[in-house]
């Protein structure tokens, strides 16, 4: 059996060692990473400073919406994201009503994965909270759209209201259940009650 590689993959994060894209890292399948945040696969961080893998740091919300580009079919758009910074580098940079913008080109994808909450049979999708910032404008980037999902209903079960990603984009769909989640941790310590200084008034 071949392994793909040399692929390029645009991200909002690298994944972890031995996780998500920490798999296609550590079998040095991927050439090129575009991505926001990388801060916490230490197998990217060697093949990064090693000259291994080229990567294309991007603002995340210029991320979201070079995809969103991708899937509106526009092939550029100009932000101040980035301007003066390292990020601006190599890329056009025009005046606006006397400000400065750069050119970002939109994202096309062969393949979109994509995780979302439920599903009806026709692939018709509701995200839950955050996960509204990236999937949609992933699935719409992609030319195919593979949809991860926690539950799938019949269809007619959902309000059309509200309904996110409409299934015309969905190509395949699969519930991975069950979850057991390897990254973004909340960590807290307990709260310390600072005594008031004498005379003050809380």
């Amino acid at each position: 059996m071949s392994i793909t590689r040399d692929l390029t993959i645009a991200s909002n994060n690298a994944g972890i060692d031995g996780e998500g894209l920490g798999k296609l890292l550590r079998t040095r399948q991927v050439k090129k990473m575009i991505s926001s945040y990388v801060g916490e696969n230490k197998e990217f961080e060697r093949q990064y400073l090693s000259g291994e893998l080229d990567v294309e740091f991007c603002p995340q919300g210029t991320l979201a919406e070079r995809c969103r580009a991708g899937g509106a079919g526009i092939p550029g758009f100009y932000t101040k994201t980035g301007v003066g910074t390292l990020v601006a580098e190599g890329k056009e940079v025009k005046s606006f009503d006397g400000e400065e913008y750069i050119l970002e080109r939109r994202i096309r994808a062969d393949l979109s994965i994509i995780k979302g909450w439920k599903a009806d049979q026709s692939g018709n999708l509701i995200f839950r909270k955050t996960a509204r910032n990236f999937n949609q404008p992933t699935a719409a980037a992609g030319r195919v759209c593979v949809a991860e999902v926690e539950e799938v209903v019949p269809v007619g079960s959902l309000d059309p209201d509200h309904i996110h990603l409409p299934g015309i984009y969905v190509k395949r769909m699969i519930v991975g259940a069950p979850y057991d989640k390897k990254i973004e941790f909340r960590l807290t310590r307990p709260r310390v009650e600072v005594p008031a200084a004498a005379g003050s008034e809380l």
